[in-house]
């Protein structure tokens, strides 16, 4: 069976027919959002986050990890470049999560989030894995979940 040579960095999985080689990480969240003035007031006013890209109307993004930036896009540019977005009741299928080292911190973060205009979902509780979180709604709905988790996943992402 003939294969096409695999460039440097790549290899090729005849089997599967699957390509390997894509580094496992993430670069950009982007978020959709109706109003990019109230969610530039909410992340940067509110939460006190700094801008890496400002673009009025169109486009904050926030540096959120040493190689990861999340995107406040506008609705219509998001569609012009992605597609339609899906509305109607119900929530997006996507959950943001913000790990902190602390009970105590997770209360302080979602007590900042409301202050900042957030909507509370449900305060934090201790929860069946073990940790304790609550969760806010941003100006356009999306869920944040503060969380403290103790073990091998809260060793891994909170700094």
């Amino acid at each position: 069976m003939w294969a096409p040579p695999a460039a440097e960095g790549f290899r090729l999985s005849v089997a599967r027919a699957k390509v390997a080689g894509m580094e496992q990480r993430v670069s950009l969240v982007t978020l959709a959002v109706r109003d990019v003035a109230a969610s530039r007031a909410f992340y940067l006013d509110g939460l006190g986050w700094r801008a890496h890209v400002d673009v009025p109307g169109e486009v904050v993004m926030v540096q959120v990890g040493e190689h990861l930036l999340l995107s406040l896009w506008s609705e219509a540019g998001f569609e012009a470049e992605v597609g339609p977005v899906r509305r109607g009741e119900g929530l997006a299928p996507v959950t943001l999560a913000h790990n902190v080292g602390s009970r105590e911190e997770v209360d302080a973060v979602l007590a900042t989030a409301r202050a900042a205009g957030a909507s509370p979902v449900s305060g934090a509780v201790d929860r069946e894995w073990g940790g304790y979180s609550g969760y806010f709604a941003d100006p356009d709905g999306f869920r944040w979940e503060v969380a403290w988790a103790p073990g091998p996943v809260g060793d891994l992402v909170v700094p």
